[in-house]
């Protein structure tokens, strides 16, 4: 079998053994005299395809698949904008119970790991209308799934932290869960404050708290398309710096999550941001699904021919000018984002067309960006642009290419990205967690 064109994933001998210590290496026919494919450490790879372990860099766990539980079937979409969404799903936190986060979180971790994913971070609610009810089913799942997939737990402040009557509330019951050593990531919304100052205050808090508790950081940002408007990303830079993030908080990672705004750019103005965020750990996750869904719905009086969207160009970001990036699927089932499933490869297909994104080196980016890119982003590992390689950690899909039956197959990365295959074998620390027909 010829070598792979890309590093990022690569066809694979007839077995694949796996070693105690979780370590890897393709072996030949003949090595099924001495092991056994009854062995939980040994894989069969004939007609199949090796590639990195999926990551999820930005999901929400609480509020997925509303719309598909009777529960909530009378909060039903009516307009599809952004204020509809927030109603909506506020209206939905109200009846919130810990069997219903429960049974809705199973099925998006067991259909995110089905997929390939072993690693996510899941965003829970924290605020005065759940209060801890989000993160505690949260941390449950966090447990149980242990065994299958490393889930970071981001404790996330949807609501204002400083516009309100319930604001000091928040702040309060989000100190509170800092103080929980299984909590990752202190997540925030700096654009739902009133106010331009109260969004900077939003900003230094997350800042602060998260430096204080040793945790990730997390913000949704300039989730809109104004051009007038100042992108709040430069004060994010100022604030990090100003409290000397890679000083006293240096293991941790930040991620900045959505940023359409940021679409409008000018080349200058790309370069001039990478310039300003130099050695700061930032990585920008663009959410295309649920960006092209909300951004900028025309308004009724509209013909309907201008649909303005917005979604971060993440690939020309990291090929062009220097960045880490990922893309996620954000939300999957609710008024946010209703279409899409928990198959982080579906985004990377969908990828092609809204970056056009359609070469062998464009096929490999979009991979990363949901494999290991993804994975550094939050601190769930190192990116290295060799991919999976022989002795290393055996996180990683075995993708059935079908080449055996004759049929259309997948021969190199760039097929298995524009049509993903569905039959995968999932491998977490050396153990097969999922293994998928069809």
């Amino acid at each position: 079998m010829t070598s792979p064109a890309y590093p990022i994933a690569k066809p694979v001998m007839p077995v694949i053994l796996v070693s105690p210590d979780n370590k890897w290496k393709k072996s030949k026919e003949s090595d099924l005299q001495t092991t056994s494919v009854a062995d939980p450490h040994v894989f069969e790879g004939r007609n199949s395809f090796l590639a990195p372990s999926l990551c999820h860099p930005h999901i929400h766990l609480d509020k997925c698949f509303l719309l598909y539980d009777a529960k909530y079937a009378d909060l039903s979409i009516e307009k599809g904008d952004f204020a509809e969404a927030l109603s909506l799903t506020s209206q939905a936190k109200a009846r919130f119970t810990r069997e219903d986060l429960e049974r809705r979180g199973s099925w998006l971790i067991e259909e995110s790991i089905a997929a390939g994913v072993t690693c996510m971070r899941a965003f829970v609610e924290v605020d005065s209308s759940v209060w801890c009810k989000c993160l505690d089913a949260g941390l449950m799942l966090k447990e149980k799934y242990r065994a299958a997939c490393e889930i970071q737990i981001c404790a996330f402040a949807q609501q204002p932290v400083f516009s309100g009557e319930n604001a000091a509330d928040g702040r309060e019951l989000m100190e509170e869960t800092m103080q929980r050593k299984a909590v990752d990531v202190v997540g925030s919304t700096p654009y739902v404050e009133a106010d331009d100052d109260l969004m900077r205050r939003n900003v230094d808090w997350a800042i602060d708290v998260a430096i204080r508790h040793g945790k990730h950081l997390d913000l949704h940002l300039d989730y809109h398309l104004d051009a007038g408007k100042e992108p709040l990303v430069y004060y994010v830079i100022e604030a990090l710096r100003e409290r000397q993030w890679t000083r006293l908080n240096k293991d941790k990672k930040i991620v900045l999550g959505h940023c359409t705004r940021l679409t409008l750019f000018t080349k200058d103005q790309w370069h001039d941001l990478r310039n300003r965020i130099a050695d700061l750990p930032i990585s920008f996750v663009g959410l295309p699904t649920s960006d092209l869904f909300m951004m900028d719905k025309p308004s009724e009086g509209e013909g309907g021919g201008e649909r303005v969207r917005g979604t971060l160009q993440i690939p020309q970001m990291i090929q062009q000018y220097g960045f880490n990036g990922a893309i996620g699927v954000n939300n999957v089932g609710n008024a946010f984002t209703p279409q899409g499933s928990c198959d982080p490869l579906s985004i990377a297909s969908f990828g092609v067309g809204i970056y056009h994104a359609g070469t062998k080196r464009d096929a490999e980016v979009l991979y990363e960006m949901v494999s290991t890119r993804a994975k550094a982003a939050i601190g769930c590992g190192e990116h290295n642009a060799a991919g999976v390689q022989e002795k290393g950690k055996a996180d990683f899909v075995i993708f059935n290419t079908e080449l055996s039956r004759g049929g259309r197959g997948r021969r190199t990365l760039e097929e298995i990205v524009y049509g993903p295959p569905g039959k995968r074998v999932v491998l977490f620390e050396g153990y097969a967690v999922s293994l998928r027909t069809q």
